[in-house]
């Protein structure tokens, strides 16, 4: 038996989230939905008829319901499931045939689920729910893709890593242009710039690169043209720092933004904040039993972690952070940020390095197309 935690999931809006559960029972896998808006959170359990497999994705809607994808053969099959009073409701979505498929972070709509189906030379992006037909196809994009972000509340622009030619840059998917795709990291020519983490109400994103000379993490605003920053507090010697949460609702004020870490250490794994405006990476216990890497912010700045010990296998714990005093600046203010969403989403702006002196002029690329088309419910990838 895999004894590997599968990854736990949490709804566009907060209100739900979904993973794979061990029975102790049995030893196998089950889906299992929490809800986690209520005074308190509760768990409900979504067998099959069969216990799944460890590789099995899960993907919670707004609605309550949950999406699965399941490996079938030479083929991935997506279902929703949902409770229906003792049981597991389940309504099959289709399925694509393809060497490998994988989910995409929910989507802002909390009603519609996309997937990226990994080729060797070519990834295609998918909406696997919320098209009339089944799975759609929606955009080729040259190189293979990974990660997943979206920028903007409507759902239209999609951030991903693309490895392509030996670099791996972040791109953008523009899905209300047919899948047309443009850069949107550009730190250095010969550098890797991923993409980790974005909010689409400040517009700030989280950047892992090694521009600088070695792998760091650093920060910039959609559509600035000021250049990304590598804070030396985010630099832990001995440390993996990943971070997994933003704080929602700050529009126009990216520096005020707090951004929650997982902060990995020999001797265990700490929870750690951070904000632009602020010089330091505050340190935190998780709660007992808390899932790793997992949490949300609200848009008043309390940090939610989810967690599951023996004696309580649905909890949340809450950290309300009292603001620092004395926060100290990071070199300036931030320059004009174009919000992203509305009828004409803006264009990305490719961030540059933050230079010892005087900052570049940014460099604007030209737009590359990526032509879109529809697929069957059932539908095979070469």
């Amino acid at each position: 038996m895999d004894s590997r935690r599968p990854a736990f999931t949490i709804a566009a809006d907060g209100s739900y989230a979904a993973w794979l559960a061990l029975s102790r029972a049995t030893g196998g896998w089950f889906p299992e939905r929490w809800t986690l808006d209520g005074p308190e959170p509760y768990a409900v359990p979504l067998p099959g008829t069969q216990p799944e497999e460890p590789d099995s994705e899960v993907l919670p809607l707004t609605d309550g319901r949950v999406l699965i994808r399941r490996r079938v053969a030479e083929r991935y099959a997506l279902s929703l499931l949902y409770p229906t009073g003792p049981g597991t409701g389940e309504l099959p979505l289709g399925a694509i045939e393809c060497p490998y498929l994988s989910l995409l972070p929910p989507a802002p709509d909390g009603l519609s689920a996309y997937a990226l189906v990994h080729g060797e030379r070519t990834t295609t992006l998918w909406r696997v729910y919320g098209s009339p037909a089944g799975p759609e196809l929606l955009a080729r994009v040259p190189g293979r893709c990974s990660g997943g972000a979206w920028l903007d509340r409507p759902g239209r622009l999609l951030a991903l890593d693309r490895e392509l030619d030996g670099l791996t840059k972040a791109v953008v998917v523009d899905l209300g242009r047919a899948g047309e795709t443009t850069p949107l990291l550009q730190i250095a020519e010969k550098s890797n710039d991923r993409l980790v983490l974005a909010d689409p109400d400040s517009g700030l994103l989280l950047v892992r690169s090694d521009a600088p000379g070695e792998e760091r993490l650093g920060w910039g605003v959609l559509g600035s043209a000021r250049p990304v920053r590598f804070p030396e507090c985010l630099r832990q010697p001995g440390a993996a720092v990943t971070p997994f949460a933003v704080q929602p609702g700050q529009t126009l004020t990216p520096e005020a933004c707090s951004v929650a870490f997982r902060v990995d250490r020999e001797s265990g794994t700490s929870v750690g904040v951070w904000r632009p405006a602020e010089r330091q990476l505050r340190q935190f216990p998780g709660p007992l039993g808390w899932v790793a890497g997992a949490g949300l912010w609200t848009a008043d700045g309390e940090l939610r972690l989810p967690y599951a010990t023996p004696h309580v296998p649905c909890g949340l714990a809450r950290l309300r952070l009292p603001d620092p005093e004395g926060e100290g600046g990071t070199g300036g203010p931030l320059g004009d940020l174009t919000e992203p969403g509305g009828p004409s989403a803006p264009r990305p702006v490719p961030l540059q390095q933050a230079p010892l002196r005087q900052p570049p002029q940014p460099h604007v690329p030209q737009p590359q197309g990526a032509p879109g088309a529809a697929a069957q419910a059932h539908a095979r990838v070469p």
